[in-house]
């Protein structure tokens, strides 16, 4: 495509064949169903950006036979799997519109709520707006390790955020663009982005059950991982510089 993108959608596939078409179609319509609800003027020239993290199941030959008929995919492929981090990360590096969303492929993200994060953006002036999941389809279990770890990241580094494990988030790519990722920061984007010096607002987005597929996250990464990777973003914190300039005469 050689076109002006001006929404990229970030979206790290690890494992979701059985998704990946249900979701470009939801998108698809997603943002059609914007211009009709008064979201947005009329549907944005969009990019979905496929982030590949080494899938075994045959999610990249899905992909690849997706993008005969939907030219606006973008596949980055992985070697070997490295993370999703590293998937967002890469994913970032090869967008190209002003706003990128990141969600995720399991289609527990709903992309009916991605023109609200769009327009939020846009009237808020914020440099990011991140979702918060209401009505959790998750059991019991999951969503008290959640709790703790949004607990324990928001508790460290002084943080408000409601739901940091949510992916469901929208971003100007310049300030996206500006965040140093390191493995496990994709959960402190937009801590990251206020250390940057950016606005970040929240708005409440739906949430749906699991149904291809098995979560790839455990207890390790929503509560001991959430410890390790929040004591990371406290140290980064706590050196970031700061500083004003009261003049500059070039």
């Amino acid at each position: 495509m050689s076109d002006p993108v001006e929404l990229s959608l970030v979206v790290p596939v690890y494992n979701e064949r059985e998704n990946l078409p249900i979701l470009v179609g939801e998108i698809r319509r997603a943002l059609a169903n914007g211009e009709a609800k008064g979201e947005a003027k009329r549907v944005p020239r969009y990019e979905i950006v496929a982030v590949d993290d080494g899938s075994t199941d045959g999610s990249l030959d899905v992909l690849k036979g997706l993008k005969r008929d939907h030219p606006e995919i973008h596949i980055v492929a992985f070697a070997e799997r490295a993370g999703q981090t590293a998937a967002f990360a890469a994913g970032f590096r090869a967008a190209r519109g002003r706003v990128i969303v990141t969600l995720d492929a399991d289609l527990q993200n709903d992309p009916a709520d991605i023109p609200a994060l769009v327009a939020e953006l846009a009237r808020s002036g914020a440099a990011a707006v991140a979702g918060y999941r209401v009505d959790r389809q998750d059991s019991g279990w999951k969503r008290l390790q959640s709790r703790i770890a949004n607990g324990v990241r928001n508790r460290l580094n002084h943080e408000t955020i409601r739901d940091t494990g949510c992916s469901l988030k929208a971003f100007r790519a310049e300030a996206l663009r500006a965040v140093p990722l390191f493995n496990g920061m994709h959960r402190f984007l937009p801590t990251l982005v206020r250390m940057g010096g950016g606005q970040v607002t929240e708005v409440p987005v739906h949430h749906r059950p699991r149904r291809f597929g098995q979560t790839k996250y455990g207890m390790w990464n929503r509560g001991l991982r959430a410890l390790v990777d929040a004591l990371a973003v406290r140290w980064m914190q706590g050196r970031r510089l700061r500083y004003r300039v009261r003049e500059e005469l070039p």
